[in-house]
Order: C-alpha cells, then sequence, then structure tokens
C-alpha cells in the first residue's frame, strides 16, 4: 500500500479534536461527496479507543502497536499499512518512540 500525501478538495475543521490530554490531536475533514475522515498524530502513549462505526486507520508516519477489541494478540504496523477496526467496537494503541501519523477512514 502506498502512503496517502496530499489530500485534495476537502473542507478541514480548522478546530482540533484534542483526546487524552494532548496525546492524540486530529482535524476532521469532509469531501464534496459527504465523505468524512480524521487526520492526526497521537504522541508516545498507550490508549483505548471506541468506535461507533467502522474505521480504517491508515499509517502515514512513525509505527504502532494495536490490539483489537476481544484478541490478545498486539500487531505492528508501520507507514504504508493500515488496519481495520469495526463498528460499536475498540482498540489500545501503544506508540513507543516517534508520533504515529493516521488518516482515519470512517465506514
Amino acid at each position: 500500500m502506498s502512503i496517502t500525501e496530499k489530500i485534495d478538495g476537502v473542507a478541514v475543521t480548522t478546530k482540533a479534536n484534542v483526546y487524552f490530554d494532548g496525546k492524540c490531536v486530529s482535524h476532521g475533514i469532509q469531501f464534496a461527496d459527504g465523505t468524512k475522515k480524521s487526520v492526526g498524530v497521537i504522541l508516545p502513549a498507550t490508549l483505548t479507543f471506541n468506535t461507533g462505526a467502522p474505521e480504517i486507520m491508515e499509517c502515514v508516519g512513525g509505527s504502532c502497536r494495536v490490539r483489537l477489541k476481544g484478541s490478545e494478540e498486539w500487531k505492528t504496523y508501520g507507514a504504508g499499512e493500515s488496519f481495520d477496526v469495526p463498528g460499536n467496537s475498540s482498540f489500545d494503541i501503544e506508540v513507543s518512540s516517534e508520533p504515529y501519523h493516521y488518516i482515519c477512514h470512517f465506514g
């Protein structure tokens, strides 16, 4: 998979979404067809995110370890890789050294 480096033709929400005392910061983007995504960064931490809609988390920089709800296994993802999270679920994410940059594609 290639890394998304630029997203054209979108409206950006300028006020940041700040979670976990600033350990995760993102901005919402919306395409002309109504599709919504977010772009953001997670600083070194271990966090748990809950999902409403299904999500695809695309790594555009850094790396992370992820454990999906109901799994004991941690998997590592780096730049150019992505992982799927079911709707109405959760996942644990561990970022250990450099920030993890992502695009969240909502399903």
